[in-house]
């Protein structure tokens, strides 16, 4: 069992059983419950057919800590941090997100929803669940808690049922977990549900869980356009992210959908502070401050987000991934809480999604490409040398150049680099993303001295 190998920056991930199994699971649990030392944990997990058996096993381990455990079920990842904010509890989710079915891992948080992550405990459980632990006098009880209806009555205090308009929303759950609640909160608010693969299945019969691959998402764009459908939304296998289609059945970007929720938060609260990641299009921090907002720049991933939030009080946190985070739901990310702001922005706006996008879509993006490289640090140094510009080290390696600007980030769990260009159109964008691929080829055909 090699935990170095599944522990990653922001959470646990492998292969089952390979990787990550019951015994993985079970240490995990244990060192989890040492590290947070509360009295109570709250455990959920998804629909994947390993789930069930790895949340028993990381429950095995917290109760022989002594720690007691509220056993949640099979729910989303977002209700998992409801739970630790609403229950004043540490939480951990069973789940894989978006990654093939082979896969599972454990995304863990605080007592209040704070973030777990490489710079704020993760390596600590990962050294604790690497030893074997001291007996204890009395073994924690597990008790099933269902706080389904708790959560719904916390996102509709958010975004009330009475702000919302009538239409209709196409959701695809791509049998992950967002049918568990999802049917149940179209019930409470006028627009009307057409759902598509809504049931959990672990086996992802229609297609895999990644909303961000466009072969996942033609099921959803059909469905939209034989009912017309005002809004499409496709979630990922844990619904913690969501993926946003417009009337006119085309996808909008997660900078995009930060741009727009920023202004209408700051229209809300004038002034606030909103956070976006480097790889977010430069339309989100104009976008902030043309609204009188405060914009503030952070490294990628959940848990760099969560703290910068906390540090600056911001109102709203967005990523290019479609992670979207408020301030008022424990400054967690939530695709579902993000879907229904974004129906109340539409609503109150009085215009088609199609049409409002336009104001915040100024610049043309590539997207993340993924790069393979032998060596990431030689690769990302060459294409240093090769760009004269401004340059910056938050997270890998961002060079701006005028009208223009690209981001070169290592993956934390594969030999790539992680590419994204933003300029002025797709010309302009192409023809930077051909010249960073050539000069990281002409690099690796330099003979090691």
């Amino acid at each position: 069992m090699d935990l170095d190998a599944i522990f990653k920056a922001y959470d646990v991930r492998g292969m089952v059983p390979d990787q990550l199994d019951d015994e993985a699971a079970r240490r995990i649990g244990s060192g989890f419950a040492r590290f947070t030392g509360a009295g109570r944990v709250a455990v959920g997990h998804d629909a994947r057919t390993s789930s069930p058996a790895l949340a028993g096993a990381f429950i095995d381990g917290v109760t022989s800590e002594g720690g007691d455990v509220d056993d949640l079920g099979m729910i989303t990842t977002d209700m998992v941090y409801h739970a630790a904010g609403a229950l004043d509890e540490p939480g951990a989710m069973i789940t894989a997100s978006h990654n093939p079915k082979g896969y599972n891992g454990i995304k863990l948080c605080l007592a209040g929803a704070g973030p777990v992550g490489v710079d704020s405990g993760l390596d600590e459980v990962r050294r604790l669940a690497a030893e074997d632990p001291a007996p204890v006098e009395r073994r924690g009880l597990v008790r099933p808690r269902d706080t389904r209806e708790q959560y719904l009555e916390h996102l509709l205090s958010i975004v009330p049922a009475d702000s919302l308009g009538p239409g209709r929303v196409a959701v695809d759950g791509g049998n992950g977990v967002a049918g568990v609640v999802v049917p149940a909160l179209f019930d409470r608010i006028p627009p009307v549900l057409s759902g598509l693969y809504l049931d959990p299945d672990g086996t992802f019969p229609n297609h895999h869980p990644d909303p961000l691959r466009p072969e996942n998402l033609r099921d959803l764009l059909a469905l939209m356009n034989r009912e017309a459908a005002d809004l499409g939304v496709a979630f990922d296998g844990d619904a913690d992210r969501a993926f946003f289609i417009d009337d006119r059945v085309n996808p909008l970007p997660g900078s995009t959908v930060t741009a727009m929720i920023a202004a209408w938060f700051l229209r809300q609260e004038p002034g606030a502070t909103v956070v976006h990641n480097l790889i977010c299009s430069r339309a989100v921090p104009e976008t902030i401050e043309r609204a009188g907002g405060t914009a503030v720049r952070t490294r990628v991933g959940h848990s760099y987000i969560k703290a910068v939030m906390k540090d600056t009080g911001a109102v709203f946190g967005g990523e290019h991934s479609g992670h979207y985070y408020f301030r008022d739901n424990y400054r967690a990310d939530s695709g579902i809480l993000a879907m229904l702001v974004l129906l109340r922005l539409v609503h109150e706006d009085g215009r088609p999604l199609s049409e409002i996008r336009g104001e915040y879509e100024r610049f043309a993006q590539s997207g993340e490409i993924n790069l393979i490289v032998a060596d990431q640090a030689a690769a990302t140094e060459a294409v240093a040398g090769g760009f004269p510009g401004d340059q910056d080290r938050l997270d890998g390696l961002t060079i701006s150049l005028g009208d223009r600007w690209f981001n070169l980030r290592p993956s934390n769990t594969e030999a790539m680099l992680r590419l994204n260009v933003e300029a002025p159109d797709p010309g302009a964008v192409a023809e930077l993303v051909a010249a960073v691929k050539k000069t990281i080829e002409e690099a690796a055909r330099v003979p090691a001295r």
